[in-house]
C-alpha cells in the first residue's frame, strides 16, 4: 500500500482521536437537545457551556462572548452582515479569504461602501492605509489576521488601536490563526473574531464567533433565541463539543511548545526545498507567519500539475485556498502580492498539522525536487531556456 502524507492542513485537519472520543456520546447516549429542561437536555447543555469556556479561554474572553456557529464562513458573514449596514462604509483587505470579500461584495450590492486595502509584496497590509481609507461614515474594519494561502500575520494589533482610536467595529478573520498562534481578543483590540473547527483538528461544519460584550449584532437568522438571540438553530452539540476539546489541546499545545516544534520542522521542510530545487522562492518571505505554512513558487511548472503529480508520489499539497481549487484564475492573494501570474500559476503551499512528524518532512523532501525536475522536462519554457 502506498504511503500517504498529507501536508494540505490549512484546508482542513484530520479529527485527532482525542477530539472524536470527546464529541462520540453526543451522537448517541447523550443525544438531547440543549434548550430542554430535563436531565438529557441538561446534560448536553452542560457541555455545550463547558466548551464555551474553553473556547473562550483560547481567545482570552468570557464565555457569555463566544456564539457558535457552522464554521468560519458563518462567523465572516455573521460579523459583517451583523456589523454593517446599507449606508455604512467597510474597510478589508485585498487578500481576505472568500467568505469576507464576497460578504463585503454582496454588502456592496446592497448600498453599501467597501474600500479595499493593498498589501506590500510580502503580502501585509499597512495600518496607515487602513488609517487613511477611513471615513465619517466607515462602520467596520475587517481584516483576516493570518492569511490562508501564505501563513502571513497581519498587524491586527495595530489596526484594532486605530479602530479603537476611530471608535469603529473592528472584525478578524482568525481561522487560520486559531490553534497556531497564542490570541488575546483584548490585546488585538478587536469587536469580532472567527474561527473554525475545522482548521483545528475538530470535525467540519462547527466554528465560533468571538463578539465583544455589549457590540450590538444583528442575527442572520431568525428563529429560537438559542447564543442569546444571536444565531437561532439547536446548537450542533457534538461538533461544539469537539471544539471545545481541540481548544483545549491547543492551549495544552503552547505550554508545551508544539507551535516552536511546528515552526522548526515547516523552516526544514522550506529549506530543504530551497537547498535542492533552484529557481524556487517562498511567498511571503521576511513576514511574520503562522509556524505551519510554507507557500513557494517553482518556475517553469504549473502549480496544478505537481498538485497532481505530487498526489501520484502519496503527497498531498495545495496550489492555494481549497474554497477556489479548480479556479482557472490564479490566486487573488499572490496577485495582490504583486506576482506575476505564471508565477501565482506556479506557487505551491505546504501546511503541517499537529499529526504531522519529521519523518512526513522528510518523505516530502525525498519527492519534491524529484517532482519539479521532472515537470520542468517536460515545460516548453524551461525546454527553451536550456537550448
Amino acid at each position: 500500500m502506498m504511503r500517504r502524507i498529507y501536508l494540505d492542513n490549512n484546508a482542513t485537519t484530520p479529527v485527532l482521536p482525542e477530539v472524536l472520543e470527546a464529541m462520540r456520546p453526543y451522537f448517541a447516549e447523550r443525544f438531547g437537545n440543549a434548550s430542554s429542561i430535563h436531565h438529557h437536555g441538561q446534560e448536553t447543555r452542560a457541555a455545550v457551556e463547558q466548551a464555551r469556556e474553553s473556547v473562550a479561554s483560547l481567545l482570552g474572553c468570557r464565555a457569555s462572548e463566544i456564539v457558535f456557529t457552522s464554521g468560519g464562513t458563518e462567523a465572516d458573514n455573521l460579523a459583517i452582515a451583523g456589523l454593517a449596514s446599507a449606508g455604512g462604509h467597510i474597510i478589508t483587505s485585498s487578500i481576505e479569504h472568500h467568505a469576507v470579500l464576497h460578504a463585503c461584495k454582496h454588502l456592496e450590492e446592497s448600498g453599501c461602501d467597501v474600500t479595499y486595502v493593498p498589501v506590500d509584496a510580502r503580502g501585509r497590509v499597512d495600518p496607515d492605509d487602513v488609517r487613511s481609507a477611513l471615513r465619517p461614515n466607515t462602520k467596520l474594519i475587517s481584516i483576516m489576521m493570518a492569511n490562508n494561502e501564505t501563513g502571513v500575520l497581519q498587524p491586527v494589533e495595530e489596526i484594532g488601536k486605530i479602530a479603537r482610536e476611530a471608535a469603529v467595529y473592528f472584525h478578524t478573520d482568525a481561522v487560520q490563526a486559531v490553534a497556531k498562534v497564542a490570541i488575546d481578543v483584548n490585546r488585538i483590540g478587536c469587536d469580532a473574531l472567527s474561527i473554525s473547527g475545522h482548521k483545528m483538528h475538530a470535525p467540519q461544519g462547527v466554528g465560533a464567533l468571538y463578539v465583544r460584550k455589549g457590540t450590538q449584532l444583528r442575527p442572520l437568522f431568525y428563529g429560537g433565541r438559542h447564543e442569546r438571540s444571536r444565531r437561532a438553530g439547536t446548537e450542533n452539540a457534538p461538533g461544539i463539543v469537539a471544539l471545545g476539546k481541540a481548544a483545549a489541546l491547543a492551549m495544552a499545545g503552547f505550554a508545551l511548545g508544539d507551535d516552536k516544534k511546528m515552526s522548526a520542522l515547516r523552516d526544514r521542510l522550506q529549506q530543504g526545498i530551497l537547498a535542492q530545487v533552484e529557481e524556487a522562492t517562498v511567498n511571503g518571505e521576511g513576514a511574520p507567519r503562522v509556524p505551519n505554512t510554507a507557500n513557494l513558487y517553482f518556475d517553469h511548472i504549473d502549480g496544478e500539475a505537481m498538485v497532481i503529480a505530487l498526489d501520484l508520489k502519496g503527497l498531498a499539497v495545495s496550489t492555494g485556498a481549497a474554497c477556489s481549487s479548480g479556479a482557472i484564475e490564479p490566486s487573488h492573494v499572490l496577485m495582490a502580492m504583486g506576482l506575476r501570474a505564471d508565477r501565482a500559476r506556479a506557487s505551491i503551499r505546504f501546511s503541517l498539522g499537529k499529526q504531522n512528524t519529521a519523518e512526513d518532512v522528510d518523505f516530502a523532501l525525498a519527492v519534491v525536487p524529484e517532482t519539479v525536475a521532472r515537470l520542468r522536462e517536460l515545460s516548453p519554457t524551461h525546454s527553451k531556456q536550456m537550448i
